[in-house]
């Protein structure tokens, strides 16, 4: 098994994500490429994308402008495996409105069915490290850092919630989509990019099954004809 792992480098927290990832596919065992990616052509011979922190709004322009944003909508409703932390929590949501200044006017994927604060736990000198617990997807502890982090406040049919912390809603997933409020890279904590690789079914391997599919089919048939003309 070999995956094929991209960070969206338009902007945000791209190198630590990717020494984290690394960091879990060893854990795991997986060989695999956990790359920058930025342009369409990148995006579009991934197994799975992390949408890092950063700015939302700046990563979604930029990815309007150069045509990123339509593959990888394109690429996760057709099943890949993405990981939204933060800004990129943001940018995944169907909705999404600022604490202070309300109602942003920014490009968002749309994809994930839930409403979003931004900045629900202040600004950027409100930082802060916590013990986060995600049970429903086998995490007992873990470490993330929240730094102008938003929050869910609103959840549509199909997204469970993952963890809480002070009663609001701060990880979510919805089949291939798994999404933070918290920064796990910032940490030397793996868990959340442990669980993410666990997500990720490689498409040069299915390629490969069916493509054996059809020289399996044809051996069979081979194989019985012998025994159809003895039977004659």
């Amino acid at each position: 098994m070999s995956v094929n792992i991209g960070v969206l480098g338009m902007q945000g927290d791209v190198a630590e994500n990717i020494a984290a990832t690394r960091a879990a596919l060893g854990r795991a065992g997986i060989k695999g490429v956990v790359k920058q990616v930025k342009t369409p052509g990148e995006i579009s011979k991934l197994d799975a994308l992390i949408l890092p922190g950063g700015e939302s709004t700046m990563m979604g322009q930029m990815s309007l402008v150069n045509g990123a944003i339509k593959t990888i909508k394109d690429k996760i409703q057709k099943g890949m495996p993405v990981f939204g932390i933060c800004a990129g929590l943001i940018l995944l949501s169907k909705n999404a409105k600022d604490r202070v200044v309300g109602k942003m006017n920014q490009p968002l994927l749309e994809l994930l069915d839930v409403r979003v604060e931004r900045n629900s736990f202040g600004r950027q000198r409100d930082s802060f490290e916590a013990e986060i617990s995600a049970q429903p997807i086998g995490i007992a502890k873990s470490r993330g850092v929240f730094i102008r982090a938003p929050s869910i406040e609103g959840i549509g049919k199909g997204v469970q919630t993952v963890s809480k912390f002070n009663e609001k809603v701060v990880a979510v997933k919805q089949g291939n989509i798994l999404g933070v409020a918290f920064h796990p890279e910032l940490t030397s904590d793996v868990s959340w990019h442990s669980h993410f690789v666990s997500m990720i079914k490689p498409q040069n391997n299915q390629k490969q099954q069916n493509n054996q599919k059809p020289k399996q089919q044809k051996l069979k048939q081979n194989n019985q004809k012998p025994n159809q003309n003895n039977k004659k």
